[in-house]
């Protein structure tokens, strides 16, 4: 039987009118990341970019990568502040690139919510632009999908692919790790994007409120938990182009935590031993350690805890590595070293082998974190 009510798409909680104006609000944003290989303009069914530069390559490889922010957008959401967002989206696409030594050029984003705001899309779109821009990337598409009875009028969430290129000969990882190499963390900024959900259930469990000030962050518990990602995509190219560093390999610092991401880029064979004791837990991780009684072992294997990606070179270029990631704005420290793996040396929270569904290198965690 029909219905004796017309029903519309906008009836039905679709509203393209919003759709339209979220678009007027962002397109001066997607096209500041725009450069000459952009062409086509904004707006279009995709995103066309001009690779003529891979001309010149011997063998051009293209590397791709796609993932999120889960449930940090709950933070957002919560506080009503969306343009930082779409910065941490970024940092988690295009840092996966730059780990294999590859050049992220272009990235799509894609916007699922309960009902357009145009402002609030807008706000997550600057956000993923300006996190393109850091990392220089343009931003060639995008897509905002509106759920109206699958999510809430406030809810949404966010997704991005990047891809890039790197030449065959260029390509690191564990192919090119060796013993001896040394392994430099790199700071984080925060929590990135990573952990979130055990983060929220410690917030919740404590009753604190996200505009509570806390002393030892030296803000409120919602500011830190917004922190933006790093992204160190420009840092490491340009580290892995000067030649004096004599960089192997990166790893970026993602779900599981930094041992079994540092796994993932070891030969099988070879073992990092990490020390602790070179650097401290920043505030937020210790809150969230001590607020909710977490067993280190779980914090280790969800959180960042200070460190957001690490670089393993050879020894002889470890001080030109550091001085240029120091100079550059990244706090950078060696943090360990690889060597060969101890047969029978296997087990127990501090120790890891492979991760992933990646048969690698095993890393070691030593002694305690500083105070």
């Amino acid at each position: 039987m029909s219905s004796s009510t017309p029903i519309t798409y906008a009836g039905a909680g679709v509203d393209v009118e919003a759709g339209d104006r979220a678009v007027e609000l962002m397109k001066d944003a997607v096209r500041a990341t725009h450069g000459a290989d952009v062409l086509g303009g904004f707006g279009g069914f995709a995103g066309l970019f001009d690779v003529s530069r891979l001309l010149s390559y011997t063998r051009p490889l293209l590397a791709t990568s796609t993932d999120g922010v889960g449930t940090k957008v709950a933070i957002a959401q919560a506080l009503d502040l969306h343009d930082t967002i779409g910065f941490d989206l970024v940092g988690m696409v295009v840092d996966d690139i730059v780990v294999v030594g590859a050049e992220p050029l272009f990235m799509t984003d894609y916007i699922a919510c309960g009902k357009v705001v145009p402002e609030r899309i807008a706000a997550i779109v600057r956000g993923i632009a300006a996190g393109c821009s850091a990392a220089g990337t343009a931003l060639v598409g995008g897509e905002t999908a509106e759920h109206p009875g699958l999510l809430g009028v406030d809810e949404y969430d966010v997704a991005g692919a990047a891809t890039g290129v790197v030449e065959a000969a260029h390509v690191l990882g564990p192919e090119r790790v060796r013993e001896g190499d040394v392994v430099i963390g790199m700071a984080s900024s925060g929590l990135h994007s990573n952990g979130y959900s055990l983060v929220r259930r410690v917030v919740n469990q404590t009753g604190w409120s996200l505009e509570r000030h806390v002393p030892e962050l030296g803000r409120t518990l919602g500011e830190e938990l917004l922190e933006p990602t790093r992204i160190y995509a420009a840092h490491c190219l340009a580290l892995a182009r000067n030649g004096a560093a004599q960089v192997h390999a990166f790893s970026h610092v993602t779900g599981g935590g930094l041992a079994a991401n540092l796994a993932r880029v070891l030969p099988r064979g070879l073992e990092a031993t990490v020390d602790r004791a070179t650097w401290g837990l920043p505030p937020i991780f210790s809150l969230v350690s001590g607020l909710g009684s977490v067993p280190l072992p779980d914090l280790e294997r969800t959180l960042n805890l200070g460190v957001g990606m690490v670089a393993i070179v050879d020894a002889a270029g470890a001080d030109t590595a550091l001085a240029q990631l120091n100079d550059a704005g990244v706090p950078s420290w060696v943090m360990g070293s690889v060597g060969t793996a101890t047969a029978g040396s296997t087990g127990g929270p501090d120790y890891v082998q492979g991760a992933k569904g990646v048969d690698g290198g095993s890393v070691r965690l030593l002694g305690a974190y500083a105070r």
